[in-house]
């Protein structure tokens, strides 16, 4: 059923809620394949503690404005959103009711593929960004944890056709990641929508 059973994830400092079922297995299992074959998909160099490597996932950037994205050392300029990537855009934006202007896409290869600790918190964003991430592909680990209380942790495996929505305080108190698994796993695409502002 879509867009079923709603769980808030009860994060101190922050307003996560995870959606399991946004989409349903087929269409789901439809929209990783197309969109494994129709996006831009790049791999670009990043530059973490002055050290320059090539990214551990491809990405790609879709917008419906001209405006570029940028976060470690990386500036990304939009893609126009079409085809099967603009109908997930319109129907998140018709159950969330939230108007979404951009799309930052990753593909993860394999378990080798990851994306370290992080926040969405580029200035571009504003203060109290609303990200909407959904998954396709693989299921993978994703991490919490707070940047103020070590004790503060939180895991849960992201289904294909789920949803994560971030928005509130999280970005500011909260760091995410997508860790490196030793196990044989395959492709995973992770599409966050974003409102640039």
């Amino acid at each position: 059923m879509l867009f079923s059973n709603p769980i808030n994830l009860e994060m101190k400092d922050g307003n996560v809620v995870y959606y399991p079922n946004f989409f349903n297995k087929n269409q789901a299992d439809i929209f990783f394949e197309n969109l494994l074959q129709s996006i831009n998909w790049q791999q670009d160099n990043i530059t973490v503690f002055g050290k320059t490597y090539l990214q551990p996932r491809l990405t790609a950037f879709y917008a419906d404005n001209s405006k570029n994205y940028k976060y470690s050392n990386i500036t990304m300029k939009p893609h126009h959103f079409s085809g099967d990537l603009l109908k997930i855009k319109t129907n998140i934006e018709t159950k969330l009711d939230i108007k979404f202007t951009s799309c930052l896409a990753n593909l993860y290869r394999d378990g080798n593929d990851s994306n370290g600790w992080h926040a969405d918190d580029e200035k571009e964003l504003g203060i109290n960004p609303i990200i909407a991430s959904i998954s396709f592909g693989e299921k993978r680990v994703f991490h919490f944890k707070h940047r103020y209380n070590k004790e503060l942790k939180k895991k849960l495996v992201l289904d294909p056709g789920s949803l994560l929505l971030m928005k509130g305080a999280t970005q500011e108190n909260w760091l995410h990641q997508i860790p490196k698994t030793k196990k044989q796993i395959g492709e995973r695409i992770n599409l966050t929508f974003r409102i640039i502002k």
